[in-house]
């Protein structure tokens, strides 16, 4: 009786505090997400100062998903031993240092500035590895599962809202002050964000301000409240990494899952990426110019991915099946931005920009893979269960900048690097409908 009544008491009584986390969640990926597109924004800069080709660029936009990709697995370990709350703390101060220092190595002469930049990008690959399996990780202690599809919309739109707000900022910085003066910006805007992480951030159980009606709620709706509790049930499994692979890679749903996260973030690169370059280099835009109108695609990105969720949540909440509600707008997005393509056969730069903010809003919409493990994943090896799930997604970090340069260079267009990209999102559309089956929790 008392359960029911503190499951449906209004919002006002249960408290907000919850959505607090989630906003200070979408502030440091808004972060993460400019720290990595910086090179995508300065790229005609640095490619004309340091003389490089495309495929030389590919390999240096590459450099951050080789170390990221690696990263993974130690870092879902980090994030089950010690918490998120410390592991992200350092991942943050870490990647913001390293982001920093790019800005500096044009003082090592050009010979070196190539090397030198590639070392870096893979520094802030390691660093930022913990950062979205922490996110996922936050959102199951922090959110009951009727409302985990629109939380993990929301962080997962920073994304969106770093291109919205810093890609028209930093190309102005560029422009302004040149290339270098972006990463002195973003790193030192990097720097405090940790700080106010470490004062702001707690687990459920022990945040200050938690009243016990919020915290009821979040357990009774499956919140994994004790996550970082150092002696608590969520604490990680006995057994090794291999052991917990091998049942979530024998697992045909999560193969499905991993293999559908890989063709979306094929989407997230090309956009993170190549986006701005082919807006100055097939589209005839200047730096500034591609700044300002690659932030157009991504409000369309930010609505869709916080349209997703919501109708995700949605119909969960009318008694659909937990399968249907997070696979249909999946399915939906991949179908939308699949529409790309059309921008091989039409010429006006208002149409691209339509086309490309079309695509971006299915990308958005279908954005749920971190949801989806949210409701997947065993709470005593989430942090590992997350940092698996984005490592083969993350392979598209490193295939498809080099894919794309390759692409470009041996066709002199970006017209095969679209058909490129869509045919990822076909293929993620596969992957959930044909694959994945029934969406449910794996114990390990």
């Amino acid at each position: 009786m008392n359960n029911t009544l503190q499951t449906h008491a209004p919002a006002a009584v249960r408290g907000r505090v919850r959505y607090g986390i989630v906003a200070l969640l979408f502030f440091v990926t808004a972060i993460n997400y400019a720290d990595r597109a910086i090179l995508a924004v300065t790229g005609p800069l640095i490619t004309k100062d340091l003389g490089i080709s495309p495929v030389e660029l590919g390999f240096v936009f590459s450099a951050f998903g080789w170390s990221y990709l690696v990263g993974q697995i130690p870092g879902g370990r980090l994030l089950d031993r010690y918490g998120s709350k410390r592991v992200y703390f350092w991942s943050i101060l870490l990647w913001s240092a390293f982001t920093l220092l790019q800005g500096g190595v044009m003082h090592f002469g050009v010979a070196a500035a190539v090397y030198i930049m590639f070392g870096l990008r893979l520094l802030v690959g390691a660093a930022e590895a913990p950062s979205l399996p922490a996110n996922a990780r936050i959102v199951s202690a922090w959110f009951p599962t009727q409302e985990r599809g629109t939380a993990t919309a929301i962080f997962n739109s920073a994304q969106y809202f770093a291109t919205v707000l810093f890609a028209p900022l930093m190309a102005w910085v560029a422009h302004a002050l040149g290339w270098e003066s972006t990463f002195y910006f973003m790193g030192a805007l990097g720097i405090v964000g940790s700080l106010l992480w470490l004062a702001v951030m707690h687990s459920p159980d022990r945040h200050p301000s938690l009243g016990t009606a919020e915290l009821e709620y979040i357990r009774e709706g499956g919140g994994q409240t004790d996550m970082d509790a150092p002696c608590s049930a969520a604490a990680p499994a006995a057994g090794s990494a291999w052991s917990h692979a091998r049942v979530l890679l024998g697992n045909r749903m999560m193969l499905g899952i991993y293999l559908g996260q890989y063709c979306i973030s094929t989407l997230t690169y090309f956009f993170l990426t190549w986006f701005p370059v082919y807006l100055v280099q097939q589209r005839g835009m200047s730096i500034l110019n591609a700044g300002l109108v690659a932030s157009i695609p991504a409000i369309f990105g930010f609505a869709g991915g916080l349209l997703g969720g919501v109708f995700s949540d949605a119909l969960l909440r009318r008694g659909h099946s937990l399968s249907v509600a997070r696979k249909t707008p999946i399915v939906l997005g991949m179908l939308l931005s699949m529409s790309m393509v059309l921008c091989n056969y039409v010429q006006a730069e208002w149409l691209v920009v339509a086309i490309m903010a079309l695509a971006f809003m299915g990308k958005g919409i279908g954005a749920l893979g971190w949801a989806v493990m949210a409701d997947t994943a065993s709470p005593r090896i989430a942090g590992f269960s997350g940092g698996l799930f984005n490592m083969f997604g993350n392979v598209s970090s490193i295939v498809t900048p080099i894919a794309i340069g390759t692409i470009i260079q041996a066709t002199g267009s970006f017209n095969g690097a679209l058909l490129f990209i869509s045919a990822n999102a076909a293929l993620a559309i596969f992957a959930y409908l044909v694959v994945v089956g029934e969406i449910r929790r794996v114990e390990a």
